[in-house]
């Protein structure tokens, strides 16, 4: 039963990976590595259903144990470059594959014995904590960026997120295996394939229904912790002024696209004066400074207009249900249905 499902879960790995492949993409280079990713880990999980071919031929047995140092700088670089579309990708990054390379030649070179086998643990494990603490670092200041910067969100940052969870998961459950008795890691060893073809099946769903998952943003754009205050700070005032009568009169936050570097040519202030306005005089992320206006024209909306309640998400520049009832919620305290029902119940009364 293990063999069976192993099996389907290394054709399920390979099949989508020649999809990432293969797929027109803005950001091919994340996809690629994301597609080598899957393949490295089908690789690896391959050895439970051909055992005795690997034990034939050592030499690709020691390949496939040392690849295990390879998945997460590649999971690393996907989650990078997939953040910060322009990232660059260069020979200095190769120092990354390293590991991969010293534990091969090792192998090659002695005697696998338990000492050995315990060395391959302790810094295989060294290693998946340096990289999980960088990726969460990286989505750290991706989702800042985001927030600083866009006026939706894109889904990415939770794809992202939860990709790196799952197989953060999936590597405690591999851990176990080291210290159950052989009756329990059979169990083990099952519940590990199961998890593994629910992730990959979550993989190919997500894939196909989002593609936009795999689009990120520039590197170069400022977080709010970046900005230092601009030298001409005496015109707060009038600068807000102007930029509340922009929003009032040409509604741009019904661009559900709106960025902060489309806000800043509209209105003639320079993006780091923009982001400084925003974030640090009004004390709000561009992301709720956008969805204050959207959210006020949606209850407007909400009490003069038949449109129901998704034609008024989309009217007022949302794409996202859940992100509309998230803002909606904390601007006013209510859904949008308890709204629009107590807006009714006023005006007959």
């Amino acid at each position: 039963m293990i063999g069976d499902i192993g099996k389907i879960t290394v054709f399920l790995l390979i099949l989508l990976a020649v999809f990432l492949f293969t797929t027109k993409s803005k950001n091919r280079i994340a996809n690629y590595f994301f597609a080598i990713f899957l393949l490295v880990i089908s690789f690896d999980l391959s050895a439970i259903f051909l055992r005795k071919v690997y034990s034939n031929y050592p030499v690709l047995d020691h390949f496939r144990n040392a690849s295990a140092y390879l998945q997460m700088p590649l999971l690393y670089f996907y989650v990078k470059k997939t953040c910060f579309t322009n990232y660059p990708i260069g020979w200095k990054q190769l120092w990354h594959a390293l590991p991969f390379v010293g534990f091969y030649v090792l192998l090659l070179s002695t005697e696998v014995t338990r000492e050995i086998d315990v060395l391959n643990i302790v810094t295989t494990q060294l290693q998946y904590a340096a990289y999980f603490v960088a990726i969460f670092v990286t989505l750290s200041r991706f989702k800042q960026i985001r927030l600083a910067n866009y006026s939706v969100h894109s889904g990415v940052y939770k794809w992202l997120r939860n990709t790196t969870i799952l197989y953060l998961i999936a590597n405690c459950l591999v851990l176990l295996r080291l210290v159950l008795n052989e009756q329990r890691l059979e169990l083990l060893n099952l519940i590990i394939f199961a998890f593994a073809l629910i992730i990959i099946c979550w993989f190919v769903i997500k894939t196909m229904r989002t593609p936009y998952l795999f689009s990120g943003v520039d590197l170069d754009i400022a977080t709010t912790q970046a900005l230092s205050d601009p030298q001409e700070t005496e015109s707060y005032e009038q600068e807000i002024a102007d930029l509340s009568s922009h929003m009032s009169a040409q509604k741009p936050y019904l661009d559900n696209f709106l960025t902060l570097q489309d806000l800043a040519k509209q209105t003639n202030i320079s993006e780091r004066q923009l982001s400084f306005l925003i974030n640090k005089v009004l004390g709000q992320h561009f992301y709720d400074y956008i969805n204050s206006y959207r959210i006020e024209e949606a209850c407007r909306l909400l009490t003069q207009n038949d449109l129901n309640i998704q034609q008024i998400m989309y009217e007022v520049g949302f794409n996202s249900k859940s992100s509309f009832n998230t803002a909606f919620k904390k601007n006013t305290g209510q859904t949008p249905s308890q709204f629009r029902n107590a807006a009714g119940s006023s005006m007959e009364s």
